[in-house]
């Protein structure tokens, strides 16, 4: 039977979640054989996937078709499909066409990015039963105007990236991505908030975890990120890599401090 948000409310109240992206039903089956509690059909597929060099080719059509596949794969996790990158800015009513895609599709959430420029969408789509999951600190849809995928939150950014948070939980996201932020800042975000927060690079504080499949098995291109492990090394087995992933996530021990980022480089 399929995770519910209360499962994980529930769930978050007695351990870590794990969380990895996915994009195809063999995966998928590995995925849901080790209990990985979620699944996000990630706009990570343009660079995994499809060997574009950011996320911002990726289409809604892109993201509704990998989901279709992890859903037919996996039939535990909770499924989260991204929002790609020019389906949602222009009006709550374009973002909450694009969510039906997805949903229909098979997705339970959708993620988008931004903070307080994205809360009255995020209202909107809540209000009319779109479960939502922001995401903040380094968010890879503004690549270009970040220069870079560089840490956020550091110094007097740190403000901005709360401020962030707390305007998407204000507006009803159920979820809340922190990825790349300097661990003081994303600890102090998770200790108070109300939605769960997953974090990639941010702090083992976080109510579960997130990466990047690929990353995680070794298999990732170009240079890997400070909060990437290699699960495979040592594991023998991509299955065995998964349950590695699930184990050490769930107990606290990932991430460890290699894999956060300090206050100041």
């Amino acid at each position: 039977m399929r995770l519910t948000l209360y499962d994980l409310r529930r769930l978050a109240g007695e351990r870590k979640l794990a969380t990895l992206t996915c994009y195809d039903a063999s995966f998928a089956a590995v995925l849901d054989a080790a209990e990985v509690d979620m699944l996000l059909i990630g706009d990570s597929l343009g660079m995994v996937i499809q060997g574009h060099d950011s996320t911002l080719p990726v289409t809604v059509a892109d993201v509704a078709y990998h989901t279709r596949a992890v859903v037919r794969g996996a039939p535990r996790p909770w499924i989260v499909a991204d929002m790609p990158f020019g389906s949602y800015q222009q009006s709550p009513q374009q973002a909450l066409a694009n969510a039906v895609a997805l949903m229909q599709a098979g997705a339970q959430m959708v993620k988008l990015e931004g903070g307080a420029e994205m809360a009255a969408t995020i209202k909107f789509l809540v209000q009319r039963g779109v479960p939502v999951c922001g995401h903040v600190g380094l968010t890879p849809q503004h690549v270009n105007a970040f220069g870079g995928y560089r840490v956020q939150g550091r110094g007097s950014g740190a403000e901005a990236v709360r401020q962030a948070a707390a305007a998407v939980e204000d507006a009803g996201a159920a979820m809340l991505v922190i990825e790349a932020v300097p661990e003081p800042v994303a600890s102090a975000i998770a200790a108070q908030s109300r939605s769960l927060t997953i974090g990639i690079g941010a702090s083992a504080d976080c109510h579960g975890q997130v990466l990047v499949l690929h990353d995680m098995l070794g298999a990732g291109l170009g240079k890997r990120p400070r909060f990437v492990r290699n699960f495979l090394e040592g594991t023998g087995s991509i299955p065995a890599a998964v349950r590695s992933y699930v184990a050490e996530v769930r107990a606290g021990r990932f991430p460890a401090a290699e894999n956060v980022y300090p206050e100041m480089p």
